[in-house]
Parts: C-alpha cells; structure tokens; sequence
C-alpha cells in the first residue's frame, strides 16, 4: 500500500471513530490546505475592505499597533482551535466538539447555538466578501473612469449577486479542482501583499514620505469616542481581515493526514498573515495622504483604492486593484467552500432545516451541491440589507466576528470546564494550553461585546449599529426552532448522529487513536 493510501486509511478510520463514514474525496494535501486559510484569509483584498474601520478610529496608531495587539490575540485563538482540530478533525468542527466536551446537562443547548452561530458567521462572511468585491469592482471603475462614475446601491447589488451566483456554480466542481488552484491563490495572495509592501515605498515621492513620528504615533480620533475606547474599536480591522481560523477544520473530512495538517495550515495561515499584514500596514502608515477624511470621503468609494491612486496613478493602480479583485474573488470562493462543508455536517446531524437535502453529497463531483446552493441563496438575502443604509449592510461585517466569536469561546471554555477527559491529538500545546485558552475566551468575551457598539457616541437612526439587530434576529429564531412545541430541537436534538457502523471501527491498527476516540465516547455516554 502506497503512503498516500495508508494516510488516507488512517483518516477514514479516525472519522469513523467520530461517528462518521468517509463521503468526501481526500484531496487538499497540507500546502493545499494552507492556501485554502491563506485565502479566506485573503490578506490585502480583506485590508481593503476593513480599513474604513481604522482609518478614523485610530489612525496610523490604530493600523499598526492595533494590527500587531489584535494578531498576537487572533493566534491564541487558533492555536486553541488547532488543539482542538488535531484531536477530533471533522467537519462539524466546534458544534461536534462543544457536544463531546460540554456538561451533559448543558450540551445539547449549546451544541445547537454553536452550530447556529458557526453557520450564520459563515454566511455573513461569505455575504461581507463578495459585498467587498462588488464595491472594489465598482471602485475600478470609478478609478477608469477619473473618478466620475459613482456606483449606485441598485448596481454594487446587482455585481454582488453576479459573484454568488459564479461562486456557487465553481463551488460546485470535483474537490481536487478545488484543491489544486490553491497553489494559484497562494501565490496571487504572497505577490500582492509584496507588491504592497515594496512597491508603494518605491514610487512615493519623498516629500510626501510620512516621518516615523506620524506613521508610528499619530492618533486619530472622527468618531468621537474617548481615545482608549476609540482604539479597541479599530480591532475590528484586524480582527475580520484575519477571522476564521476554523475554515480549515470545515475541510477535514477531505484533508490528507487532517489530524496534523489542519493545526500545522491553520497556525501557519494566521502568523503568516498577522506578519504581512503588518508589513502592509507600515507601508501605508508611512506613504499614505496625512488627511484622513479626504481618504475616507474620497471620490472613488473606497479608501485603500484612494491612497493607492495618490501613489501609482490610474494606471497602476488598475493594474493592482486587478488582482485585489481576482484575490478577493478567490476569498469568497474558498468562503463558499467552508460555509458549505459547515452546512452539510450540520445537516448531516439534522439540525438545519431541510437537512434531508443539504446532507447530500453529489456523486459525481463528491461535493455537497446543495449545501453550497443554500450558503448562496442566505448570503443573497443578507446582501439586501445594502438598501437600508451603509450601516445595515456594516453590520454584516460585524456580525460574522460576533458569531465565530459566540462559535468559538463555547467549545474552548467547554474542553476545561465541561468535566470531560480531554486527550489531545498530535498538535497539543502542553503547558501553555490552559493559559491561552482562557486568553483566547476572555478576548473573544470583550469583544463581542464591544463590537455591537455604533460608531459615534450618540447615533442617528443611519448611525446606528445594526449587529445587535442581525445576531438578535438569527439567534431568537434558532431559539425559537429548539424550544418550538413538540417539533422543537429540545424534543428530538441529541448531538452529532453517527451514520457509520460500530464493526467499522475496529479494523486500526493505530491504538493511540483508538484509546483517544475510546475515551472521548466514555465521556459521552455519562
């Protein structure tokens, strides 16, 4: 027997272990992987859709050292979620794990709002994404056109659904397709974010170079709150630029070696981010225009695209924005993916509504069609928000950290409090894991509460933060659905469902998986 299909043998018997039976082709070798993070992560192209959120919120200051205190946080995110990830990779990911590790008498609540807050998280990032590319192409030709043409709400909506509508036909193609163009994203994603980082030194004039006092240590403050709060707002820059560190996980019933390969693509992914897109930050705090709100009130709609048309002129900066586009289109493709793969192991434990349908793998491509259909047809639905003022549409942004977050604090809190006797996989942080788990949740506590803060102190109507509204309005139906009478989840909802024999485990040679698998199942029961 080759390597490859010892690897793959050892996979499928782990994730029977899990409950399940292997469906989807195990395609994405480590590096593939990797690009799959490093794409939804989609470095620059999500910069350019953030910033707006930095750039009067604290400025050069809020960029950088902001960028540097929100990655270092974002890491003990994921390496709280690799831990995790390496001991049981399935494509549930923290909806399984919060039911195998919470309190017996809490578990299946909130497994069920974790899979609720995962999915919808998704959703909005997939909706946030391809909202953030129809508004980079509309600031293409914006730029084309001398800054003449400005985009109505009617026209940004209409691209928007153009990209899903793609998105979910390309979505739909065999897993090794989706597997081997991400050696294609990995290196559109590295040569734009070096682009950046190099060439906009090189053609800014030096009269119009920032000195190290203004770039390192000037504070801007348009939306009126006190500075120190003003700061802790701007996180949401960093924080939805680099979010997600789970995508991977959502793919580990098609990784080869999932239990290593997923924390090694998910660590690697957020630090390689965190360090470039520092490196991106400097670059701009150093060459960027001193006037703030000219950027932000600039014709063309769209900050990054402002400060790169100062420095590289129409043409160059078409030429960058091109492949911002392209960058950005690859995120919201890789987006669908995960949402998608999400989406069919929730409903393979018939939690979503139409779970029937949406647990369906097709045949011939071994994707789940249907999953990736539904992902879309939500994300459109978010997407009319855009009608309700600037603000509605924001708060789809805000939305997908505030329920990853939700997804996230519930499971890592879970793993030491739940009672059980967790056994990490191979990638385990020793020591150091019960201090950057509770790093991780007290971060991810404090800022889902900060983030359903309006911009300004006292909002208008068009001001105001429209999260609370969108989380609120998601979570009370979900809520809603499991306490319903007689048909609600609290009736019927037990956890993950296996859909694989018992004898179809014991047929593995690795005893270390088994004892784990063992041990996790002991808990379960009681």
């Amino acid at each position: 027997m080759s390597r490859r299909n010892e690897i793959t043998k050892r996979d499928e018997e782990l994730l029977a272990r899990l409950g399940y039976k292997q469906e989807f082709k195990r395609a994405f070798t480590p590096l593939e992987l990797f690009g799959l993070l490093f794409s939804t992560v989609g470095l620059f192209p999500s910069m350019t859709s953030a910033l707006v959120y930095s750039l009067p919120n604290g400025g050069p200051v809020a960029m950088v050292w902001g960028w540097v205190v929100a990655s270092l946080f974002v890491l003990c995110i994921g390496m709280a979620i690799a831990e995790l990830a390496s001991a049981a990779p399935t494509a549930g990911g923290v909806y399984y794990w919060t039911h195998t590790f919470a309190s017996p008498r809490w578990r299946n609540l909130l497994s069920w709002i974790v899979g609720y807050a995962n999915t919808i998280g998704y959703i909005g990032g997939v909706a946030s994404v391809d909202w953030g590319c129809a508004v980079q192409i509309t600031a293409a030709a914006s730029i084309g056109s001398g800054q003449t043409y400005v985009a109505t709400n009617a026209q940004t909506f209409g691209i928007f659904i153009a990209l899903l509508l793609s998105h979910s036909l390309v979505c739909c193609l065999a897993t090794t397709f989706i597997a081997r163009v991400q050696k294609l994203y990995i290196t559109v994603n590295i040569c734009l974010c070096l682009v950046v980082i190099i060439g906009l030194p090189v053609v800014t004039q030096k009269k119009n170079m920032n000195n190290a006092n203004y770039a390192l240590g000037t504070f801007a403050n348009l939306n009126g709150w006190p500075d120190g709060f003003t700061f802790i707002l701007s996180l949401i820059y960093p924080l939805w630029t680099i979010a997600g560190p789970d995508t991977g996980v959502h793919l580990s019933e098609e990784a080869m070696n999932a239990a290593v390969a997923v924390p090694w693509a998910t660590i690697s992914a957020e630090f390689i981010a965190g360090l470039l897109g520092w490196a991106i930050n400097l670059s701009l705090a150093f060459c960027m225009d001193t006037n703030t709100e000219e950027i932000l009130n600039s014709p063309i709609g769209q900050p990054m695209a402002a400060i790169l048309f100062s420095r590289f002129g129409q043409r160059g900066t078409l030429a960058i924005w091109s492949f911002v586009v392209i960058a950005q289109y690859m995120m919201g493709f890789n987006l669908v993916v995960a949402a998608s793969r999400k989406a069919f192991a929730f409903s393979r434990d018939r939690v979503l509504p139409f779970s029937s349908i949406l647990s369906r793998v097709n045949k011939h491509t071994r994707t789940p069609v249907n999953a990736v259909w539904f992902v879309v047809v939500l994300a459109a639905l978010l997407g009319l928000l855009s009608f309700a003022g600037s603000q509605a549409i924001s708060a789809v942004f805000s939305v997908t950290v505030n329920a990853l977050y939700i997804a996230y604090t519930i499971p890592i809190a879970s793993r030491w409090l739940g009672g059980n006797n967790f056994k990490p996989g191979p990638f385990h942080l020793g020591a150091l894991s019960l201090p950057i788990s509770v790093i991780a949740v007290l971060f991810m506590t404090f800022m889902n509460i900060v983030f359903l803060f309006p911009i300004t102190p006292n909002p208008s109507t068009t001001d105001m933060n429209y999260t609370v509204v969108v989380l609120g309005g998601v979570f009370t139906l979900s809520m809603v659905w499991y306490y319903f009478p007689v048909y609600g989840g609290v009736h019927w909802f037990t956890g993950p469902i296996r859909n694989i024999s018992r004898g179809d485990e014991d047929s593995s040679p690795n005893t270390d998986v088994k004892e784990e698998m063992c041990e996790v199942s002991e808990v379960r029961k009681h």
